[in-house]
């Protein structure tokens, strides 16, 4: 049997083993005998060494013309595009989720590429007219320096190319820690940017748990911060970063609710809450987790969603067979179970799932049944807290005015959806439904990457990824003045 490979930091353009010299396996969640690689364990020290790369380069990138800069991404989008299935093969074996998914990760990173890389003919700013005569005036956005970037396992490629692709094009320069759980992907990612021609030291990686992140956050030449995970993980970022007065993106947790009303397409509305619950193994921000329904269909709704939980097909990711992965790990199945009980014991009525899969094909995986719940109440801790797994909360309502209410009730504000065939429903919901993304007649998940993706109260900061707007937090606007009178004006003083 071969050696898995063994993988280093990406230092100013080279692979250097960790100066702490411990690593870890990186396994397969659907069968833990099979290591994807060795990746190191970071320190501190590393980071240092990341950080003074970017710092170096930054002196350079920030002066190669935009367009050039997007000459580059431009390139590494079709390689992206070339190497897609390979890269989702390996991402599929690293993460879990089946191969289409695993394609549509890829995907989103060749779609955020051609959009950046326009950017880079673009960076939009402002000229307006002066108050004054033979003045003219202008904004325009520049870089602000080294950019830190801790990211998540469930789009190990497509988030961080939320990241980097907005902040390079503008100018800066990058220093990622991926998700201990899925590195090979963001290593696929970032080698093929140096392959597109990226010099050296533009991005960097360090690999490693919460001493790298707080060294990244806390490091006093990092100027802006990208972090998506966990609310509470949020919180203890914001925290360090605030006493270097850094810039802060927070992208984090979800739970999502999508309202069937009476007057629904039934078809349509099970389709989508089967897949809003159970793609990617429900290991989604915006996975949908909370189904309100009207009374008048709740009853006929919960029986076809069971039905259709029921089957799907669980199992290993690289067969065609399969609808729905392994979960990321150990802990992340130990808490999905946790949940199910506690659902269980304060009253919900448990329709299907409720089992983890351990025995045959899942004897090595971490696996677990589509679940769902009725009778849910909006108190009940499976209806408020982020489960991040296959388990869908039914709670019925007497109308939009409720439903839209326990929508909202709840500390998350990211995704939303409505089911409904009344146009002023509709609008109703789009206007008072408290998320960052609303949808109509569709699941909670399926964002593009040309509009903005986040969320209100303890999803975000107020800061938003993709879409133009996803440049806002890896740019600093400056103002110019250009007074062509040949005389000092005086603005801001009284001049009648």
């Amino acid at each position: 049997m071969s050696q898995p490979s063994l993988y280093h930091h990406l230092i100013g353009g080279r692979f250097v083993a960790s100066s702490s010299g411990r690593t870890s396996e990186n396994r397969n969640p659907a069968d833990t005998r099979q290591i994807i690689g060795v990746f190191p364990e970071g320190s501190a020290a590393d980071v240092d060494a990341a950080v003074a790369a970017a710092q170096a380069a930054f002196a350079h990138w920030r002066l190669v013309p935009a367009p050039k800069r997007g000459e580059i991404i431009f390139r590494a989008a079709q390689l992206l595009a070339e190497r897609k299935e390979q890269f989702a093969h390996e991402m599929t074996r690293e993460m879990g989720k089946v191969l289409k998914e695993t394609r549509g990760d890829v995907q989103e990173a060749i779609d955020m590429a051609f959009y950046m890389a326009g950017e880079g003919r673009r960076l939009h700013g402002q000229t307006t007219p002066s108050e004054m005569p033979n003045k003219f005036q202008m904004s325009l956005r520049q870089p602000l320096g080294v950019c830190a970037m801790i990211t998540p396992w469930n789009f190990p490629m497509a988030i961080p190319s939320w990241k980097i692709f907005p902040a390079i094009i503008a100018g800066n320069t990058v220093v990622i820690k991926p998700a201990p759980d899925t590195p090979l992907s963001t290593y696929n990612f970032v080698q093929t940017l140096l392959d597109a021609g990226l010099p050296e030291g533009v991005v960097n990686i360090v690999c490693g748990g919460a001493e790298v992140g707080e060294a990244l956050v806390s490091h006093p030449d990092v100027k802006v911060v990208s972090f998506t995970g966990s609310t509470a993980t949020g919180a203890r970022v914001t925290k360090l970063a605030a006493e270097g007065m850094k810039r802060v993106s927070l992208e984090m947790g979800g739970k999502n609710p999508m309202i069937v009303m009476a007057d629904a397409d039934l078809d349509l509305a099970v389709e989508g809450a089967l897949w809003g619950a159970f793609g990617t193994s429900g290991q989604r921000c915006t996975a949908t987790s909370r189904l309100i329904a009207h009374r008048a269909v709740v009853g006929e709704l919960t029986e076809r969603l069971a039905d259709g939980a029921e089957k799907i097909v669980v199992g290993n990711g690289l067969d065609d067979a399969s609808q729905m992965g392994p979960q990321i790990n150990a802990a992340q199945l130990d808490k999905i179970v946790r949940y199910v009980q506690l659902g269980r014991e304060q009253g919900a009525r448990l329709v299907t799932g409720g089992t983890r899969l351990g025995e045959g094909a899942y004897a090595h995986g971490f696996f677990h049944q589509p679940t769902i719940f009725a009778d849910v109440t909006r108190h009940m801790t499976i209806a408020r807290e982020e489960i991040f797994g296959p388990v869908l909360s039914i709670i019925a309502v007497d109308s939009l005015e409720e439903a839209i209410d326990i929508a909202n009730d709840v500390p998350y504000g990211l995704s939303s959806s409505l089911y409904t065939r009344d146009v002023n429903a509709a609008f109703h919901a789009m206007r008072d439904l408290f998320t960052g993304i609303v949808y109509i007649n569709a699941p909670t998940i399926g964002a593009e990457i040309h509009l903005p993706f986040g969320g209100t109260k303890g999803t975000g900061n107020g800061h938003r990824e993709a879409g133009t707007q996803g440049l806002d937090v890896f740019t600093e606007w400056k103002s110019v003045y250009v007074d062509f009178s040949g005389a000092l004006q005086r603005a801001q003083i009284d001049n009648n």
